[in-house]
């Protein structure tokens, strides 16, 4: 599909999400639709050869743009970006991604916390950050990060997560602004 825009990149969003969380993806950009004028970047915990799956049932899903990051890839507004398996996906500019294969993070790479804390480095106060459904603490250091930087920080409800130990670790940290079930979170991404 088309980019919508080639606006400057003002304000991203990040995911991250674990066990549970294709389903919990689907159901966000179903709920979200196709109507965003920022960039989603979604670090999902998964296996080298998964992700082509999941891009094709979440651009079936959305009706836009949803691709796999790949080193030094343009960021545009209106478009998914997904981390593949094995490399960290980072922000590396305001319209620039990169990846890297550096050290695992909580036991992943792609993890969470390397994708939040460079979006917070790179976005400060324009970063919100999502945490999804799984079952380690991946993402709580990346939460502290973008709080620390003045951007959002939502967790879905550990009652709706499939796997309540990734987003009751962002809990926990205190840097929440709001905790809400798949489709709240997708009402509050709808929010300007």
């Amino acid at each position: 599909m088309p980019v919508k825009e080639v606006s400057p990149v003002e304000r991203i969003v990040v995911i991250g999400a674990s066990a549970g969380g294709f389903s919990a993806l689907q159901t966000i950009f179903s709920e979200l639709g196709s109507e965003f004028n920022f960039p989603i970047l979604v670090c999902k915990h998964l296996g080298i050869g998964d992700e082509k799956g999941l891009v094709d049932v979440l651009a079936n899903r959305t009706g836009t743009t949803v691709m796999l990051s790949q080193d030094k890839l343009p960021m545009y507004n209106g478009c998914i970006y997904m981390a593949p398996g094995n490399y960290h996906l980072q922000v590396e500019s305001r319209d620039m991604l990169s990846l890297s294969i550096d050290e695992r993070v909580c036991h992943s790479r792609p993890a969470v916390d390397v994708l939040f804390e460079s979006a917070a480095d790179v976005f400060g106060e324009n970063v919100t950050a999502i945490v999804l459904t799984g079952a380690n603490s991946d993402g709580a250091a990346g939460v502290r990060a973008v709080k620390e930087a003045g951007g959002k920080v939502v967790a879905q409800s550990p009652e709706s997560a499939e796997a309540k130990i990734m987003p009751k670790a962002a809990i926990e940290t205190g840097c929440t602004d709001a905790i809400l079930d798949l489709e709240g979170i997708a009402g509050y991404l709808r929010q300007p």
